[in-house]
Order: C-alpha cells, then structure tokens, then sequence
C-alpha cells in the first residue's frame, strides 16, 4: 500500500447508539454515490466501522456518539 491508501484505509470511527433502532449507512465512492451497506444498532450498542476502498462516507441516523480522530460528535439531538 502508498501513503495515500494508508490515509484512505487507516480511518476508523466508533459509533455507539444511545437509542434503539441508530442506522449506520455505508456510502460508496465513485461517480455515483449509492448505499452498499446499513446495519441497524440498538442502544448501547457500539459499531466500529472502517473507511475503504468501496467506502467514501458514512451516514447515521438517530442519537449516537460518533468518535474519531477528529474528536467526539453527537448525532441526533
């Protein structure tokens, strides 16, 4: 692997539902961008999900915290 696959593959973010029914969407990278994975977490739950090759974003919906190498984030409030 390059440095700029390393940057592109080494980011991780932890999601950690505080509500039943946090999606986690998985959205690919190219000229389209389309959803290639969802996984549906219930509280207390905790997701560690991983930026890819196919992987350009990722979407949550519902309260969850979010950490990154960026710091914290919550979502759904």
């Amino acid at each position: 692997m390059d440095q700029e696959s390393d940057k592109i593959l080494g980011e991780y973010v932890v999601i950690r539902a505080e509500e039943n029914g946090v999606n986690v969407i998985g959205l690919t990278r190219g000229r389209d961008t389309k959803f290639h994975h969802t996984e549906k977490l219930d509280k207390g739950e905790v997701l560690l999900a991983q930026f890819t090759e196919n992987t350009s974003a990722i979407k949550v919906r519902g309260k969850s915290r979010i950490l990154c190498r960026h710091g914290e984030v919550i979502s759904g409030e």
